[in-house]
C-alpha cells in the first residue's frame, strides 16, 4: 500500500475553505480551555455526559462505573475504565492486537520509510517518531493508524508484552484527526503534538505513536504521567535503559482526553490479518497481525 501509486481526489473548494479555517483557529488555546473545563466539578456535568452518551452512542454498559452520576467532572467519564470482563486480549505471544476501540484508517507496509495517510498523501516515518526513536528498523515493515472517534473508550493497551526503550514527545498543531481532516491536510500526523514510545517485544521493535488533535487536551503514559500539557516547542527524548518498565500484552500504557489516532508500527515480519482495511472496525485486545518467524527482543 504506498501513496506513491494512488492519485489524491480532488479537492473542492468547501474543503479548501475548511484547511483554511483550520489553520486559522487558535488549536492550544482552545485545547487548554477544554482540559481546564472539563476537570472542573461543573453544575449540570452528568446531564451533560447523558447527552453526550445518547448523541454520540456510547456503550456506558461496558464501564467499570457504568452510572453517568458516578463521574464527577466530564474527563473522568471520557477516560472512563472498563469493566473487568469488557473485553478479552487474545494470546498471541508473537503478533499484536488492537491497542485500542477504534477504526482502521489506514494499515499496510511501510515503503522506503514512508507511510500512508490518506489517497494520495503520504508521510516520513522519521519524521513521524520525532528524532528520538531511529526508524531504520521499521523502514519497510508494518504500520497500521487506528482512529479513535469521541464514542470510543479512549485508554491506550499494549499490543504486545514488551518493554519500554524510550519515548519522545514531538511539538506541533492540533489540527483535528477526523477522516475528512485526515483525507484533506498533507502531512497531518507529523505536523500535530504527538507522544512515541518504542519497546522491545517478542517479535522485534514496535513503536506506538499517540498522536494529539484539537480538543485533545492531554496525553499522558501510565510510567510518566501528563506529558502533554504543558505544550513546549522543542522536542523531548528520554531513554530508559537504567529504569526498565514492563508492560504486559493488554495492559494500560497511556490514555487519551477526547478522541484522537494511534499509529502502530512494527517490523516487515509482521503479516496483517486480510481482513483489516480502511473502515474497519477494531476493538481492544483483538488479534492484528503476526509473525512467521519471531525475533529475540533486545
Amino acid at each position: 500500500m504506498s501513496a506513491g501509486n494512488t492519485v489524491r481526489p480532488p479537492i473542492t473548494s468547501i474543503q479548501r475553505l475548511h484547511i483554511a479555517l483550520l489553520y486559522c483557529l487558535p488549536h492550544h488555546l482552545i485545547s487548554r480551555c477544554l482540559y481546564y473545563l472539563t476537570r472542573r466539578r461543573l453544575p449540570g456535568v452528568t446531564g451533560i455526559i447523558r447527552w453526550f452518551v445518547r448523541s454520540y452512542a456510547v456503550d456506558l454498559h461496558e464501564a467499570e462505573a457504568p452510572q453517568a452520576a458516578a463521574y464527577a467532572t466530564f474527563n473522568d467519564f471520557f477516560t472512563r475504565a472498563l469493566a473487568s470482563d469488557a473485553r478479552t486480549i487474545v494470546d498471541l505471544p508473537h503478533g499484536l492486537v488492537s491497542p485500542v476501540d477504534g477504526t482502521v484508517s489506514e494499515i499496510g507496509r511501510i515503503e522506503s520509510g514512508r507511510l500512508l495517510q490518506a489517497k494520495g498523501f503520504d508521510y516520513g516515518l522519521a519524521a513521524l517518531l520525532g528524532g528520538g526513536i531511529d526508524p531504520e528498523p521499521f523502514r519497510d515493515g508494518a504500520f497500521a493508524t487506528l482512529y479513535l472517534s469521541p464514542r470510543d473508550y479512549h485508554r491506550v493497551h499494549m499490543p504486545c508484552s514488551g518493554t519500554l526503550a524510550a519515548m519522545s514527545y514531538v511539538p506541533g498543531r492540533l489540527f483535528s484527526v477526523a477522516p475528512h481532516t485526515v483525507a484533506t491536510v498533507e502531512q497531518l500526523f507529523t505536523r500535530n503534538e504527538r507522544v512515541a514510545c518504542l519497546f522491545a517485544a517478542p517479535l522485534g521493535p514496535v513503536a506506538l505513536v499517540l498522536v494529539g488533535a484539537i480538543n485533545v487536551a492531554a496525553i499522558e503514559t501510565v510510567w510518566s504521567g501528563l506529558v502533554t500539557p504543558p505544550h513546549r516547542r522543542q522536542p523531548s527524548h528520554w531513554r530508559y535503559t537504567d529504569t526498565p518498565v514492563e508492560l504486559a500484552a493488554g495492559e494500560e500504557m497511556g490514555r487519551f482526553n477526547m478522541g484522537s489516532t494511534v499509529i502502530l508500527v512494527a517490523p516487515s515480519s509482521l503479516q496483517w490479518l486480510p481482513h483489516l482495511a480502511h473502515g474497519t472496525a477494531v476493538r481492544l485486545g483483538e488479534a492484528l497481525g503476526s509473525v512467521a518467524t519471531p525475533a529475540v527482543a533486545t
